[in-house]
């Protein structure tokens, strides 16, 4: 790996303009980090990854790199980009452990993290380092929130979600496991005891459905369930999957890995709206595709499609196409998720648009004040890195507003 690494950053040009710092959604300092790394000084290097980003660790396992840093790679239009996701992971999997609490001093300022999804953990993290007394409350057993409960073991392991636990612990982390703001405790609450500010960022786990006959039955399933515990799920031999987001491609190649034997997905247009890396990986462990069909119906059999009809600039027309059936053991419902409203229904002064999704401005200040939120909740269903870069401008606002007070 160490060889394979170091090859690989010797092939980095250091661009005067690089294009692939450009094109990360964090703005990673690419070839400061790879200029460390090949000074011997990984320290440096994991000190400034991380820094920038205190999910690099998991970024760069399971980032759209193909379209973000490597896409914009200037050997890109060679075909080489050089691999920058393997370098970021390896420098980020040997700082990690050395990662310390900042000297900056304890404030004694409470701030409440509700929800410790990738939102969640950046923001009490980098509050953490600021001296702030950070405390989260997670409805689940275990910290994570989409990275633990929605993707998959071969993707994103868990033990690096538990090693974020431990380390979030030693920074000063108060981590409060199965309490569901909004149901016992409310923001009112958490106020009353002297947070000054509250984050929410409890992502999106409502699942859309797709409003057809037999979405009741019992061999029907939503994606965002069955990836929080597949185990636990009999699919049979053949699935049909509808949709084909990057969620599509996880259920399917969890789906083959726990032995069916046939898995299909279904998508509405001409290609997959997965990210390519994770559509072959899908293609070669064996998934299939169906394209331009619409679910019409499911039955205990399997699911009927009807054919989608384009006009010349491909949009969609409302024409009824040919119907075909696709019989499977199992269905498994993947088009994208919402918000649960439990927080914002116990909450005054909290509003949300028609989406369900907390309303918020630029810096992720909601209409309630000292109340901020970002991630999946404000955006829906986003990246990992696109949340980290959103909860860094939050959790620049929130300091501001707690200094404000003081």
């Amino acid at each position: 790996m160490s060889l394979h690494v170091v090859h690989e950053a010797k092939r980095c040009l250091n661009c005067k303009k690089p294009l692939c710092r450009e094109g990360c959604p964090v703005n990673t300092p690419i070839p400061q980090m790879i200029a460390a790394l090949l000074d011997k000084d990984i320290n440096k290097a994991g000190d400034m990854v991380f820094k920038n980003n205190p999910m690099s660790l998991v970024c760069s396992l399971i980032c759209n790199h193909e379209h973000q840093c490597e896409g914009h790679c200037i050997l890109n239009k060679k075909g080489m980009p050089v691999q920058i996701s393997s370098i970021e992971n390896y420098i980020s999997d040997s700082y990690f452990d050395k990662i310390k609490k900042t000297d900056t001093p304890q404030n004694g300022i409470k701030v409440a993290i509700i929800g410790s999804g990738p939102a969640g953990i950046t923001i009490s993290i980098i509050l953490a380092q600021k001296g702030y007394d950070v405390t989260i409350f997670e409805a689940k057993d275990h910290i994570g929130g989409v990275l633990r409960y929605g993707i998959p073991e071969f993707r994103l392991p868990k033990k690096i979600i538990d090693n974020y636990h431990d380390k979030m612990i030693s920074l000063g982390i108060k981590i409060r496991p199965n309490t569901a703001i909004g149901s016992v405790i409310d923001v009112d609450d958490l106020f009353r005891d002297e947070y000054k500010a509250v984050f929410i960022g409890t992502g999106v786990w409502k699942p859309h459905t797709l409003g057809i006959k037999g979405e009741t039955l019992g061999n029907v399933h939503f994606a965002i369930n069955y990836l929080t515990n597949p185990d636990v799920y009999q699919l049979g031999d053949s699935v049909n999957v509808i949709g084909a987001g990057n969620a599509a491609m996880d259920v399917a190649r969890t789906a083959i890995r726990k032995g069916a034997r046939k898995v299909t997905v279904f998508a509405r247009g001409n290609q997959p709206s997965a990210n390519l890396r994770e559509v072959e990986y899908a293609s070669i462990e064996g998934v299939e595709f169906e394209y331009n069909v619409k679910p019409v119906e499911i039955t205990d059999e399997g699911v009927w499609f009807e054919e989608v009809h384009r006009d010349e600039e491909e949009k969609i027309l409302d024409i009824p196409g040919k119907r075909k059936f696709f019989p499977s053991d199992s269905t498994v419902i993947s088009v994208s998720q919402g918000p649960r409203n439990r927080i914002v229904t116990t909450t005054e002064g909290i509003d949300t648009n028609r989406a369900g999704l907390v309303v918020t401005d630029a810096q992720g200040n909601t209409t309630r004040k000292g109340v901020f939120a970002a991630g999946d909740v404000v955006l829906g269903a986003k990246t990992v890195v696109e949340a980290v870069h959103y909860s860094k401008l939050v959790a620049k606002a929130i300091d501001e507003y707690l200094q404000s007070l003081v």
